[in-house]
């Protein structure tokens, strides 16, 4: 059961990317182009994902269960240290420069063509790179 729920959820998820323009890289960069021609239709996608997670938080912290019977996750603790920062830096150069991240790319697999491979394969090597660069930043400069 839990397999099929979590099969449905992202389902549910790369349709709700789809459907949104999440995928479509021109959308993306016209939304990020706040002082050209700016696409404010993605606020929208923002606003919509940001009331379910919230109210999500809420049923958490009551205790109850998942519909798959586990228990829900404890919530995360708030943290901005030096990777949230730079992790937040070159998400946004990435998602500006390209119009995608993550989750739309994934989405977009069946018809991205070979500059969504390019992307991946770049995404993929700085998700590799990322603990190697991580632990030479740390022994450069310890973090506070």
């Amino acid at each position: 059961m839990r397999k099929l729920i979590s099969f449905l959820s992202g389902a549910l998820f790369g349709a709700g990317l789809w459907l949104s323009g999440m995928t479509d890289t021109s959308k993306v960069q016209g939304w990020l182009d706040v002082f050209g021609d700016w696409d404010p239709t993605l606020a929208f996608v923002l606003g919509g994902a940001i009331l379910p997670m919230a109210i999500a938080w809420r049923v958490a912290e009551t205790g109850g269960t998942s519909f798959a019977g586990s228990a829900f996750p404890a919530r995360p603790p708030i943290r901005f240290d030096r990777g949230l920062v730079l992790g937040s830096i070159l998400f946004g150069f990435g998602w500006g420069l390209v119009g995608l991240c993550p989750g739309p790319s994934i989405a977009a697999l069946s018809y991205g063509g070979w500059p969504l491979l390019v992307f991946l394969a770049a995404m993929f090597a700085g998700m590799a790179a990322t603990p190697h660069i991580v632990r030479r930043l740390d022994r450069a400069v310890p973090a506070q």
